[in-house]
């Protein structure tokens, strides 16, 4: 690459239309040109001989050398905010009028990429976080009944396998028929019919985690850590209302739809085409399933009703989530699964406040159907 010369140019001055050709980036062909450099005004002037075109003006301050590309007897220059335009320089001198040759040209378009890349964030959320749910909304209400429940066979197939690991056999369910007589003892008193085409099927795992969730279909599943974790027969029943209310509710359809789509489409975004981490995500969110919170306060509000008829306290669903978040913490096992708009602390005062003063409650099951239930995973 030709040095430029260290003398000081002048403050205006012209070359002849033999010292540069010009390309204007559409058309494959140079053009000789005239330029003008006035430093006053900070613009080199290149002008086509005989009208050819109208004078093209580069800023001095946006005129870049490209390394690599000309010969020895000569340069090329591009203005920053042209990408195609190129002049060549048959005279090295009118170079020596451009202060900034080698520095690196400012990124162009930051701004607009910052607009393109925050509307597509924002695109994003509007449909993750509106629209998804609205439509899961509307949809569920379509699914017909055995869609559903083969949508929840399905997910339990995958949490007990996910929850064994993988190479193993699927997590056993437990099944001390006394235990599950009483589970099924307490499901009726709460007012469900097992044996009703769209009535719940109940499910105890034998894992320790202290946890129940319910599932598409009328699926509820209980841990046996939860019911070991549960100091009377009462507070299992009230976490067994509360899962009810979401079936009764269709919330495990609604949650579901919604997982699936929001995860869907980050799995587009990040080339998870085959739908793996999909469904493992999806099993995920059914298992801590944390619901909005319409749908957290339509199943206490169930729990409620289902409790009084069944001559069982509604403070026992607070009884139950203020023990077990005092004993394990707010981000473990079923109090995390629970932790959801509005507050657990205003939820548990809820519960509290639904038992009537000058009722006469008792217990759900007796010692002995109790005693079963403990065991029913032994």
């Amino acid at each position: 690459m030709t040095d430029l010369p260290s003398r000081p140019p002048p403050a205006a001055y012209r070359f002849d239309s033999r010292s540069s050709a010009y390309f204007d980036g559409d058309v494959p062909l140079p053009r000789d040109v005239a330029l003008r450099v006035d430093q006053a005004a900070g613009t080199l002037e290149i002008a086509f001989p005989g009208g050819e075109g109208d004078t093209v003006l580069w800023p001095l301050r946006d005129i870049r050398r490209l390394d690599d590309i000309a010969g020895n007897d000569s340069m090329v220059l591009r203005w920053t905010n042209d990408p195609m335009a190129r002049l060549h320089l048959r005279n090295p001198d009118v170079a020596r009028a451009m202060p900034h040759l080698t520095r690196r040209a400012p990124p162009k378009g930051r701004l607009r990429l910052a607009a393109w890349a925050g509307a597509a964030v924002l695109a994003v959320a509007l449909q993750i976080g509106v629209l998804i749910p609205l439509l899961a909304d509307r949809l569920a209400v379509f699914v017909p009944p055995a869609g559903e429940r083969a949508l929840g066979e399905a997910t339990f197939a995958q949490i007990r396998q996910a929850l064994a690991g993988t190479g193993l056999p699927p997590l056993a369910t437990c099944d001390y028929d006394p235990g599950l007589a009483a589970l099924d003892k307490m499901v009726r008193a709460l007012g469900a019919d097992p044996d009703a085409e769209d009535g719940p099927t109940v499910f105890v795992l034998d894992h320790e985690m202290v946890n129940a969730f319910a599932l598409p279909g009328g699926f509820v599943v209980f841990f046996d850590g939860l019911i070991d974790a549960a100091e009377s027969p009462n507070e299992v029943a009230a976490v067994m209302a509360h899962e009810l209310g979401h079936v009764v509710n269709r919330d495990p359809t609604r949650h579901a739809l919604r997982s699936a789509g929001s995860i869907g489409i980050l799995g587009l975004m990040f080339g998870d085409f085959a739908g793996g981490a999909v469904v493992l995500f999806l099993t995920e969110q059914l298992i801590s399933a944390r619901y909005a919170q319409d749908a957290e306060t339509g199943a206490d509000t169930y729990a409620y009703g289902a409790l009084e008829e069944a001559g069982i306290s509604p403070a026992a669903l607070g009884d139950m989530f203020a023990r077990l978040r005092d004993e394990y913490g707010d981000t473990e096992g079923v109090v995390s699964h629970f932790v959801s708009h509005p507050t657990l602390g205003s939820r548990i005062d809820a519960a509290r406040a639904a038992a009537d003063p000058d009722a006469s409650y008792g217990d759900i099951l007796t010692d002995a159907e109790w005693a079963n239930l403990k065991a029913v995973c032994d």
